[in-house]
């Protein structure tokens, strides 16, 4: 027997590669519904060869809802991921809103599948922020092997982690600029266009903006509360695709062949990088890929003892970074937590 699946958020950019992400991989459901406010009734999204109606949330009985992936904020997450779950549904949340509850689960499947299991308390597992998904994916293995003390990051981050009005201001700028208009900033705080923006969601009392913070909480629960982390976040004229530059130090020695051997081999991982024009990946050349990226693996000659290196990092943040680590919780819970009724 198939699984019944919500999407809420679905008209949206994470809600839409959802519904493309299980038709793509083939998630055995025998029902989708696709769900968002009352004002996308009737509007029709895509899921593989198929055309979904959308539905309002506000009306939908999850009752007979076997998995619910949201997308839809914060504030809908709060509101709503509690009601689906007291239906029996599994929610699989995008939002940043139940990541720190310490009785949610926060999963990177590459990461920490073993901490699926206490979903079972919320009825809610949370996805991390696009950053520290693509992030962890390339720590995880290294740490296994080095163990990790401290991670140096600057995000360049893509212009649809905003969103709709992220991209499209983006495209207006960009046009408007080549024939000598002006176009205001209004999603961003300053001209995205030709231009790099070191400030993403709110500042905090510390100078650390709460993007910053996330991808040091974030990492500390995923992967090791013992890593410190210090992050500068930057939103780039780039459509789709976040990139990383990561400085890691060691407890123990490791060389840059042994980790570009590990990461080879470590899943979710692609390593492209060659020592020459063009051997590392791009934005550009991640999209549509399910993969984490790596590349400019070398040595921190900063750091004593063998004990450094520096990587970049990229990934398609709509992808790996939202709907996909999401739909890769809901093939995890069917395979080892939830029953079918026969």
């Amino acid at each position: 027997m198939g699984w019944k699946v919500a999407v809420v958020g679905a008209t949206g950019q994470v809600g839409r590669e959802m519904l493309s992400i299980l038709a793509e991989r083939q998630f055995p459901a025998t029902e989708v519904v696709a769900l968002a406010s009352a004002k996308s009734i009737g509007t029709e999204v895509s899921f593989g060869d198929h055309t979904l109606k959308v539905k309002a949330l506000e009306d939908f009985d999850f009752r007979g809802t076997d998995i619910a992936l949201f997308s839809a904020g914060g504030a809908v997450a709060a509101a709503w991921a509690p009601k689906a779950a007291a239906t029996g549904a599994v929610v699989v949340d995008n939002s940043s809103h139940f990541r720190m509850d310490p009785d949610v689960p926060l999963v990177v499947p590459e990461v920490n599948a073993g901490a699926l299991g206490l979903y079972a308390k919320r009825r809610i597992i949370a996805n991390p922020n696009c950053s520290t998904a693509q992030m962890v994916v390339a720590l995880k293995p290294l740490h296994d092997f080095a163990r990790i003390k401290r991670v140096v990051v600057s995000t360049y981050q893509s212009v649809s982690g905003a969103g709709n009005k992220g991209m499209d201001e983006l495209f207006n700028q960009t046009k408007a600029l080549f024939v000598s208009e002006q176009v205001p900033a209004r999603k961003f705080t300053k001209q995205i266009a030709f231009n790099v923006i070191p400030h993403i969601d709110v500042f905090l009392d510390d100078g650390y903006t709460k993007e910053e913070w996330k991808m040091t909480a974030e990492t500390r629960k995923i992967l090791d509360p013992d890593i410190a982390v210090t992050a500068t976040c930057v939103r780039v004229p780039v459509f789709v695709g976040h990139s990383e530059s990561l400085n890691i130090e060691f407890e123990q020695p490791i060389t840059a062949a042994q980790a570009s051997a590990i990461l080879r081999e470590a899943p979710g991982c692609m390593v492209v990088d060659r020592h020459e024009d063009g051997g590392y990946m791009t934005p550009v050349e991640c999209v549509g890929d399910y993969a984490t990226f790596i590349s400019r693996i070398r040595r921190d000659p900063t750091v004593e003892g063998g004990r450094g290196l520096a990587l970049w990092v990229v990934s398609d943040n709509l992808r790996k970074g939202a709907a996909l680590n999401a739909v890769q919780i809901a093939e995890l819970l069917i395979a080892r937590h939830l029953k079918k009724a026969a």
